[in-house]
């Protein structure tokens, strides 16, 4: 099971570049708003895909989707471990924490 991390971690670790960060959710809800930086794969294209969106199984890698009530964050991180890589972490709190504390988000749509 990856480890957990908060919003004070997720944020500090976006400030520092050392992380991946990975938004869970279906592409047009990642449109409207995601961390900034994430990128986009859900735990359905996770194994098609993951490769050419993730190439470094070794770097660090944070998951998450909407909050701690939503399954598509833990998901994908689960997936990602299984296909190998070593690094994996989870957000659980989301994209709804993530701006409930007034914090930036970038827009694709």
């Amino acid at each position: 099971m990856p480890r957990t991390m908060t919003r004070k971690e997720v944020e500090a670790e976006l400030a520092a570049g050392s992380v991946t960060v990975v938004d869970a959710l279906p592409l047009p809800a990642y449109e409207r708003r995601h961390l900034p930086g994430a990128l986009n794969l859900t735990e359905e294209q996770a194994e098609q895909h993951a490769e050419s969106v993730l190439p470094d199984k070794a770097a660090a890698i944070v998951a998450y989707s909407t909050d701690s009530s939503c399954t598509r964050g833990p998901g994908l991180a689960q997936a990602l471990e299984r296909l190998g890589y070593r690094d994996v972490r989870l957000y659980a709190d989301g994209i709804e924490d993530w701006v409930s504390a007034g914090l930036p988000v970038d827009k694709t749509a």
